[in-house]
């Protein structure tokens, strides 16, 4: 069986309103392709057999342009009627799951890791949760965290208007499902500050770090940024 992923692909880009207006922010135009397509072609290249995407505004698009099947990837749509926040749309999305463990992308990042690394993790470390974590010189736009010498997540840090180097999340995830299916949740929550901020002491939550390249396209400066990055990508 191969691997099976979420990728969260329902939000507006309110912050791209001005660049990208008229479609979902996962299919914004990066050198003429959408974003979404380098994010399923790096799954294809790894492995994955079903992906999961969880969709909301104008997701017809998304489907239209890339029906039921990717290269070797089939696909399921999690669509939500209303805004359903991170962690609504990965629950709503999980009832589409088929596998006991499931990786979590958000549709505007681009972080190529190494999803042996993040399984060898969890085996290891008998964990619920691993997360990618990229080390940046300024975190002040995501906030930060902090690990024990043993890996696992101690604390979550709030946005700081100070630049300052540290740890970030970087938004993929290793989950195994039961953990999140087994809490009673509102139907909208986010994931990040209702599920994981909460719980970091109580749950076994673990960071692998990665210095891979990261982008997050969610701003005008990045999204610009990622045209002139992902220029060379020969393989879309």
């Amino acid at each position: 069986m191969g691997r099976e992923a979420v990728i969260l692909a329902g939000g507006r880009g309110t912050r791209l309103k001005s660049l990208v207006s008229d479609r979902p922010k996962s299919m914004a135009p990066v050198n003429g392709k959408p974003f979404l397509l380098y994010l399923l072609n790096f799954l294809a290249r790894n492995n994955f057999s079903h992906v999961i995407l969880a969709v909301g505004y104008k997701h017809e698009i998304i489907r239209e342009y890339f029906g039921e099947r990717f290269r070797n990837i089939n696909l399921s749509y999690a669509i939500e009627e209303k805004p359903l926040g991170t962690g609504g749309a990965i629950l709503n999305a999980l009832k589409l799951s088929e596998n006991p463990y499931s990786f979590i992308l958000n549709g505007d990042t681009y972080f190529p890791v190494s999803f042996d690394r993040m399984e060898t993790c969890a085996g290891q470390k008998k964990a619920a949760l691993i997360i990618a974590l990229r080390r940046l010189d300024d975190v002040s736009r995501y906030g930060s965290l902090s690990t024990d010498k043993n890996g696992r997540i101690t604390h979550f840090i709030e946005k700081k208007g100070e630049p300052a180097p540290g740890l970030i999340n970087g938004g993929i995830y290793y989950l195994k499902n039961s953990t999140l299916l087994s809490v009673t949740f509102p139907q909208a929550f986010s994931f990040e500050n209702d599920f994981l901020a909460p719980n970091v002491m109580c749950q076994h939550i673990y960071g692998v770090v990665f210095d891979t390249y990261f982008i997050d396209i969610g701003i005008p400066e990045t999204f610009k940024q990622a045209q002139a990055d992902f220029f060379t990508f020969e393989d879309c």
